[in-house]
């Protein structure tokens, strides 16, 4: 299914890094994103590709209404929250977040960690709106307020 280009994508609200893989995630109130390598402080900067992870706030309150109980950001393990949405999961979409240009990658789809942090459920109530794995083309630092606009090719 191809996204649609009049999505407003709205602004960064939440940034969320771990400096590794079964640490807990810390929020920030900004992050350098280094083209080709991924965000600053976070397990994984230096992979070949799943430099962000960015998922929406709206997804994440519809994921919260199935299974009764809020969401919260960081409890997903994603990177940078938006407060519009969906998050564009065609690979190549190139979307301008702050000073930084992502591209799409893949979906990423919630594991059954998820269980585990948020409650049971929370895997099959993310299906769908786990959001998107982005590689950084751009550098640059993204900061919560940040504008997040689609880049029309």
């Amino acid at each position: 299914m191809d996204d649609p280009l009049d999505v407003d994508l709205g602004s960064v609200v939440a940034i969320h890094v771990a400096k590794a893989t079964k640490l807990p995630m810390r929020p920030v109130e900004s992050v350098v994103a280094e083209a080709g390598a991924g965000l600053v402080g976070d397990r994984y900067h230096g992979s070949r590709h799943r430099h962000v992870t960015v998922q929406s706030a709206h997804a994440l309150a519809e994921a919260g209404a199935d299974l009764g109980r809020s969401v919260d950001p960081e409890s997903t393990r994603r990177n940078v929250t938006l407060s519009g949405g969906p998050v564009p999961g065609r690979p190549g979409t190139r979307v301008r977040m702050g000073e930084a240009l992502l591209e799409v990658v893949r979906p990423a789809a919630p594991c059954r960690l998820m269980d585990d942090l948020i409650g049971p459920g929370a895997m099959k109530a993310l299906h769908g709106r786990g959001g998107t794995v982005f590689r950084i083309l751009e550098g640059g630092v993204i900061r919560v307020g940040d504008p997040v606009v689609r880049e029309v090719s």
